[in-house]
């Protein structure tokens, strides 16, 4: 066996029907390297996952915890498991069985090479309804269109690192932190690995609609000004037109064609007023991440673990 650990960080949400069975294909894969553990980061679960988990480590050593005092979200999982991993190299899963352990040995194989990144794609399949199938595309259009950032489509938080990557991530304490972004600008040498993702065994999707828009709202204010610029080219934009319709209502008023009227009025207003609006809104979204990061608030509270 080679003399190398392995770290695997499995943030879960109310996942306690599929927290004992992924640990267990972890572990029929896992079995064949020298050294590894399995990091299970319960992020505020109402179910029974912590117990699960309690039980769980206490008849394997290789099984790790760290519970939340509530709900802190996805990415501040992901921030809770690498500030713990000892491993050599990192894995990043989720605990739905939905990314196949079975990859792991490819994953590790590829960073035996020199790979210091490895991450994942997931392939289309057709059993995904078509909703969930474009809300997936219209969030990579989304990031790549407003941000500074490339993501490839099918690209998630299934990935490994090595330790110098996951070293390098330790350093990034912003609150609102997205990591798919953030990884996308670091460097280092990478390569893709394709998979299919599995049907969910148990429960239901954590990432709502209403969650992937905040997330790419996040990757979007997090990694580019470009929406501000935006907001002024705009602005410009609508001077231009004001001074034009400024122009030609003079002409028609000095001429005598004038219709008075509401419609162009009303038009006028509630166009102005509505993009107003939106460039407050735009700011709003900076100031409050500024807001945030001033504070200096703990990205998360553990409640228990036994690491």
């Amino acid at each position: 066996m080679a003399d190398f650990k392995v770290s695997i960080i499995l943030p879960a949400h109310n996942e306690a029907d599929n927290i004992p069975i992924v640990s267990e294909e972890l572990k029929k894969v896992l079995s064949a390297y020298h050294s590894y553990e399995i990091i299970f980061v319960d992020d505020g679960s109402k179910d029974t996952s912590r117990e699960v988990l309690k039980n769980l480590a206490k008849n394997d050593s290789h099984i790790k915890f760290i519970s939340f005092s509530r709900n802190f979200g996805h990415q501040n999982a992901l921030r809770a498991g690498l500030d713990h991993a000892t491993g050599d190299c990192v894995i990043c899963m989720d605990a739905d069985m939905q990314q196949p352990p079975t990859l792991l040995p490819e994953m590790i194989s590829l960073w035996q090479q020199g790979y210091e990144i490895v991450y994942t794609l997931r392939d289309a399949n057709e059993k995904v309804s078509f909703f969930k199938r474009f809300t997936s595309s219209f969030f990579y259009w989304l990031i790549n269109t407003l941000s500074d950032i490339h993501l490839e489509t099918g690209a998630a938080d299934f990935r490994l690192m090595d330790k110098k990557v996951v070293a390098a991530l330790r350093q990034y304490k912003e609150v609102a932190v997205f990591y798919r972004g953030i990884i996308a600008t670091m460097g280092f040498k990478k390569i893709a690995v394709h998979y299919t993702a599995k049907p969910r065994l148990h429960g239901k999707t954590k990432y709502s609609l209403r969650k992937m828009l905040n997330l790419s709202i996040s990757g979007i204010t997090g990694f580019s000004t470009l929406p501000l610029h935006l907001s002024t080219m705009l602005g410009v934009v609508i001077s231009g037109f004001a001074f034009l319709y400024a122009a030609y209502a003079v002409v028609v008023r000095l001429t005598g064609n004038s219709v008075e009227g509401w419609s162009s009025l009303l038009f006028g207003i509630f166009f102005l007023g509505g993009v107003q609006l939106l460039m407050i809104g735009i700011l709003g979204e900076y100031i409050g991440k500024l807001f945030f990061e001033v504070k200096q608030r703990p990205n998360y509270i553990i409640s228990e673990k036994n690491i």
